[in-house]
């Protein structure tokens, strides 16, 4: 196929795979760039909403993720002040009629692995592993992506090349160096469990969000609810990059050991084996998203604090607007390609930056303390399920 019909995304987490397919659907030929040899997500779980889900079934995606997702009753929301559940904002069929669309939980690897299979699959996608991307540089008849794997370097033209790349992108880094992640003062604690190790209150089909002072903790089934994803969020000085650093599990405990939390989900802190640990870095609201035939999506153009369970929503989202907007662009005209990125900055970045400051609040309310946090546990009660489902419609209801 033709360079102008070439597009060249580097990376292959989950909105770099959703990326290809969703590129691939519009006819365009897609070559991944890949630097690891293996494709291994780090992280464990994650949580779907219906506005990603709804993208990747429409990819055809259902019957791969069904068996290894999870669909939960609810989010059950617990109060370290009041003991135990305040609220539960109902999700399963509920959510699903709502949104035409399902709420999933499930291992991050499974996601990847089910988005890697439907690419190598695909005749119009080249996925390349252990291959890195170096350069680019811009001409008349496109751009050069300068690819590079072990000592040896290869040139390819394309009409575009998308940096999927995360939060330390490389293509991010190459053309705006001025826009560094920015630590956050929080640090994510992740592991896993085997479900039949805990009572069955805790392995109830469902998500669990507690909230408590300066800390939170969150847990879900995964791994079809062979397994249960735990991630607690805390306040540190700890700020290496990178998603799996060991931690020292007495360093966690202590931070859960008093100022009232309960008995109950110290229990569930004590269950995990092996705890990992990653610094939470976030990327400046209004940092640029393309240059030229160059455009940013996911972690590359916009990570954000995973507070709202939407970092791989957000990813998911970018790839379907920015495949749209190429698909209408005419693919043998630069400044066409230029002008269908710059239209699919302006269409992400203000939804974009609403979750952003969403999450940020939310974390913000779920370390409240004192007379505050009575404050907020009263509130949460008076709204009811049915309007604290609703005040999600915003984010389950969009569509490309």
């Amino acid at each position: 196929m033709a360079a102008a019909r070439t597009i060249i995304v580097a990376g292959a987490g989950i909105g770099g795979l959703t990326a290809a397919l969703s590129l691939a659907a519009k006819g365009f030929r897609v070559i991944i760039l890949e630097k690891t040899e293996r494709l291994e997500e780090a992280g464990a779980g994650l949580q779907l909403s219906p506005n990603a889900s709804r993208i990747l079934v429409d990819l055809g995606l259902r019957a791969r993720l069904t068996s290894r997702a999870v669909t939960p009753e609810a989010i059950a929301i617990m109060s370290a002040r009041a003991g135990g559940e305040i609220a539960r904002v109902p999700l399963g069929e509920a959510a699903g009629q709502r949104a035409g669309a399902p709420y999933w939980v499930m291992h991050r690897a499974d996601l990847q692995a089910a988005l890697a299979a439907a690419v190598s699959e695909h005749p119009d996608i080249d996925l390349r592993l252990g291959c890195q991307f170096e350069d680019v540089t811009s001409h008349a008849r496109g751009l050069t992506v300068v690819q590079r794997r072990g000592d040896t370097r290869q040139q390819e033209l394309a009409a575009a090349l998308v940096g999927a790349d995360g939060i330390w992108s490389a293509v991010r880094n190459h053309l705006f160096p001025q826009t560094q992640p920015q630590f956050s003062g929080l640090i994510a604690w992740r592991g896993t469990l085997d479900a039949t190790t805990l009572p069955r209150e805790y392995t109830a089909p469902r998500v669990q969000l507690w909230m408590g002072p300066d800390a939170h903790l969150v847990a879900y089934p995964i791994s079809a609810a062979r397994q249960i994803n735990v991630v607690a969020i805390v306040p540190g000085t700890w700020n290496r990059p990178g998603w799996s650093a060991p931690g020292d599990v007495n360093e966690l405990k202590g931070a859960f050991a008093s100022k009232g939390w309960p008995a109950t989900a110290r229990m569930l802190l004590g269950a995990v084996d092996g705890w990992r640990r990653w610094a939470l870095f976030t990327l400046p609201d209004l940092g640029q998203w393309t240059e030229g035939a160059v455009a940013l999506l996911g972690d590359a153009a916009h990570a954000m604090l995973p507070f709202a369970a939407q970092g791989a929503g957000m990813a998911i989202e970018d790839a379907a607007v920015l495949a749209k907007c190429l698909g209408e662009a005419p693919s043998n005209n630069a400044a066409g390609i230029a002008a269908a990125l710059e239209h699919y900055a302006r269409l992400r970045r203000g939804r974009v930056q609403r979750v952003q400051r969403t999450a940020r609040q939310q974390g913000h309310i779920y370390h409240l303390t004192g007379p505050l946090a009575l404050a907020r546990d009263l509130a949460i009660k008076a709204m009811g399920p049915t309007r604290m489902l609703a005040r999600q419609d915003w984010i389950y209801d969009w569509r490309v």
